[in-house]
């Protein structure tokens, strides 16, 4: 009777969670809450430059040929797109309309987005003779790895076109700058 009593005594107590680990598991999981696994994994984090607000990219020899093309002259298409502060606006509505297009949003998804919005005003305003100097990457290193498609191009350039339109640029002047960015295609569009 003695052996008895001992298991229902042993039945009767309470049963902690450790005590109903099953057999080949361990008896208390580990906690991975507090893991830096970018750190663990050798990830270096970028920091954003605190005066420009903008992630560090590989070195990169800066020349006004990375812009894609050269200048046009005069100032007509410079006052056509409202000097820098008009090709300023075009460029954060196009950058606002490609972050928000369902077509194209995903490309722009974990960019640096500051850098774009400066990167593009500078070519646009290099291109359309504003008084500007483009001092971004090559157009081929610039969009590597993106996997742009054509119609994704397709979509960024109705983009383009919208925010022009947005911004009063006449046609013909739409268009000149379109015809100096067409050639572009080629170092943009992977596959």
């Amino acid at each position: 009777m003695t052996l008895a009593l001992a298991f229902a005594l042993l039945a009767a107590q309470p049963v902690t969670p450790e005590a109903q680990a099953e057999p080949d598991t361990p008896a208390q999981q580990d906690d991975f809450s507090g893991v830096d696994w970018e750190k663990e994994f050798g990830v270096e984090k970028r920091q954003v430059d605190p005066a420009t607000g903008e992630l560090p990219v590989d070195p990169y020899v800066q020349s006004p040929a990375n812009a894609g093309a050269t200048p046009l002259s005069g100032t007509g298409m410079a006052m056509a797109f409202g000097g820098q502060d008009g090709i300023r606006r075009i460029i954060d509505r196009f950058v606002d309309l490609n972050t928000t297009d369902p077509r194209i949003e995903a490309i722009f998804k974990n960019q640096d987005l500051v850098r774009l919005r400066r990167t593009l005003f500078e070519q646009f305003c290099y291109l359309l003779d504003a008084g500007c100097t483009y001092t971004g990457r090559d157009m081929k290193t610039a969009h590597k790895d993106l996997g742009t498609t054509r119609a994704d191009l397709n979509a960024l350039v109705e983009n383009l076109q919208r925010a022009m339109r947005e911004n009063k640029v006449p046609f013909t002047a739409q268009n000149r700058l379109l015809a100096k960015l067409a050639p572009m295609d080629k170092d943009v569009v992977e596959r």
